[in-house]
């Protein structure tokens, strides 16, 4: 079964499909981002950003960069850490938000 998937996903060592492996998991975290997004519209029927939003696009972000450093791409490094930094602010943004309501 191993030697099938790492024939399957061109790897030549067993450390480096679980890295596939482990760069799969992170592309599935970062797509969940877009499934809370458009189940949350849907049901307020109308386009909304939830938190769940920025959560799943901080961690499948750090994750996908995590797998980029691995394979050392440089385009794909810039892109997640960039799009890293903007995760961060925006939940950073949110929760200041949320803490001036509180103590209002």
């Amino acid at each position: 079964m191993i030697l099938s998937l790492m024939h399957f996903f061109k790897v030549t060592t067993e450390a480096e499909l679980w890295w596939v492996i482990f760069g799969f998991f992170a592309q599935a975290m970062f797509m969940m981002r877009f499934l809370v997004q458009w189940i949350a519209s849907e049901r307020a029927r109308r386009s909304l950003v939830p938190v769940a939003f920025w959560y799943f696009s901080l961690l499948g972000g750090l994750t996908l960069l995590a797998y980029a450093v691995h394979r050392r791409d440089p385009v794909f490094i810039f892109g997640q850490a960039l799009g890293t930094v903007i995760y961060v602010r925006n939940l950073w943004l949110i929760h200041a938000s949320r803490n001036r309501t509180l103590e209002s």
